[in-house]
């Protein structure tokens, strides 16, 4: 039986602890101790992209990413970019992006070495909250959702003060989605409350199987982009 090696660790001022481990063919990031991310099954993460960008006419230009992980969702968007997009790329913890740099770069295919990409180390509340322009489309998928972020300070995304922090980095046309793991009816009143459509779509971690899902919150001023009607 093949055993878990570990790979690289980090720590974070609030002791955190992350490690990277691999098993054969297999790449883990832990948190805490709680499987973040893996390389093993990303099909909810390529959907948070391409159902994403698909709603925008493939059209987004200024991109924001909240979260690095593997690079997964990342790699998604490239390909589905225009050749003059600018994505940026929020991640908190700088080893994330030198592990994608070395021993990860080719699970989503170096992405890091796209010019369209632009890494900023830090905390995407903090990004959002400077900021004085508009992306095009927000993808946020910084933790396992609104119900199981990974650590306190991530709590505040998901309530009003951050969703309104969201809502005010989104222009007109613009669409953010949230990547979670599970439903959370807090979190769908919560997007209720804010000035713009929301939908949530169900993705099977293994197409064709619905005994297992996550789940992709998307959120728009424009009603037409989510596919609704306008109120009467």
């Amino acid at each position: 039986m093949t055993s878990w090696t570990i790979l690289a660790r980090a720590g974070t001022a609030s002791g955190d602890d992350i490690i990277l481990r691999q098993c054969g063919d297999v790449f883990e990031i832990c948190y805490n101790g709680i499987q973040l991310m893996s390389n093993l099954n990303h099909q909810s993460e390529d959907q948070l992209a391409l159902r994403s960008m698909r709603r925008m006419n493939f059209e987004a230009r200024r991109v924001l990413i909240g979260g690095l992980g593997l690079g997964f969702t990342l790699r998604a968007v490239l390909d589905l970019a225009p050749p003059d997009a600018e994505v940026t790329v929020c991640e908190l913890i700088p080893e994330i992006v030198e592990w994608n740099r070395g021993p990860l770069a080719h699970l989503a295919d170096h992405v890091l070495d796209d010019p369209r990409t632009r890494v900023l180390i830090g905390d995407v509340q903090a990004h959002l909250a400077a900021i004085d322009t508009a992306y095009d489309l927000i993808l946020m998928d910084t933790d396992n959702g609104p119900e199981s972020p990974v650590r306190e300070a991530n709590t505040g995304l998901y309530e009003d003060c951050g969703l309104g922090a969201v809502a005010r980095s989104l222009g007109p046309k613009g669409l953010v989605a949230f990547w979670s793991a599970t439903t959370s009816l807090r979190f769908e009143h919560r997007l209720s409350a804010q000035p713009w459509f929301w939908l949530r779509d169900d993705i099977p971690l293994i197409p064709g199987r619905v005994d297992a899902m996550h789940h992709i919150y998307s959120c728009s001023f424009s009603a037409a982009a989510l596919g609704q009607r306008e109120a009467a």
